[in-house]
């Protein structure tokens, strides 16, 4: 073996190794941006809950109150563990809405009816903002990435990334739409509350499973936290060897001394 063949495998070998790198990295930016597995739960549950009780007794108080209740009792566990409750709180305010809704109409139906209006109104928001040219998808995981919008002047394999992604969140919901609202004029209320159930889960892990697959083959995400540090600590130096600058300026003695010493 050459010295020239050697810096070719170390390349070699640590391409794959930043590849893994930026998949984890990508993988850790969705479990937080989308609450993972517990955020799949605590969004799942309070439906569920609702559906399963009110097929059985047909009460809508008592569906919708165990729905409400069950999700305050998913943010007050969190309070307790200290962890993030944005996820938690969404749900909250999502079946906070579906029990006023129904209370109010006195239809059942009428608990998933602004949560499918929410589904409808991001669908729209995921394909407007992509052809506006800035991907909501992007909006959503800049931050999370500390690439805040840098993706979208500096980095154009990643805005297209975010592109790809914000079209599939928005088709997919659209088709989830496409099935829900049909069901909401002709299913009754357990026909409705089994489907939407069963739809909450499969769409979103595809959705993300599609976010993963384009955000991985994308180049790297721009730190700008990073630069904005490296940028204070060079203004700093600089401060720093001016003021010495000016110090020794302002005592023309000091050099002399200190050679003499």
């Amino acid at each position: 073996m050459t010295s020239l063949d050697k810096p070719t495998e170390d390349t070699e070998q640590t391409r794959p190794d930043e590849a893994r790198d930026a998949r984890a990295v990508t993988e850790a930016a969705l479990f937080e941006a989308f609450g993972g597995v517990r955020g799949m739960v605590e969004t799942v549950l309070p439906g569920l809950l609702f559906v399963a009780i009110f097929t059985i007794n047909k009460d809508l108080h008592v569906s919708a109150i165990a729905a409400l209740a069950v999700s305050l009792v998913l943010v007050v566990v969190r309070l307790v563990r200290k962890d993030t409750v944005k996820h938690a709180f969404s749900g909250v305010f999502g079946v906070a809405f579906g029990v006023v809704f129904a209370m109010f109409t006195g239809n059942a139906k009428d608990f998933y009816l602004p949560g499918m209006l929410y589904t409808l109104g991001l669908a729209l928001a995921y394909i407007v903002t992509t052809l506006a040219g800035v991907p909501l998808i992007g909006l959503i995981l800049g931050p999370v990435f500390k690439e805040n919008l840098s993706w979208r002047t500096r980095n154009p394999g990643r805005k297209k990334a975010y592109a790809k992604a914000s079209w599939a969140w928005g088709l997919i919901l659209l088709a989830k739409c496409a099935i829900l609202f049909p069901l909401y004029w002709w299913a009754n209320t357990a026909q409705l509350g089994w489907v939407l159930v069963a739809l909450k889960i499969p769409p979103f892990l595809l959705a993300v499973w599609l976010t993963w697959v384009f955000l991985a083959k994308a180049p790297a995400p721009i730190d700008v936290f990073a630069e904005m540090e490296e940028a204070e600590k060079a203004e700093q130096a600089e401060k720093e060897r001016k003021a010495a600058l000016a110090g020794d300026a302002g005592d023309p003695s000091g050099g002399r001394h200190r050679r003499g010493a």
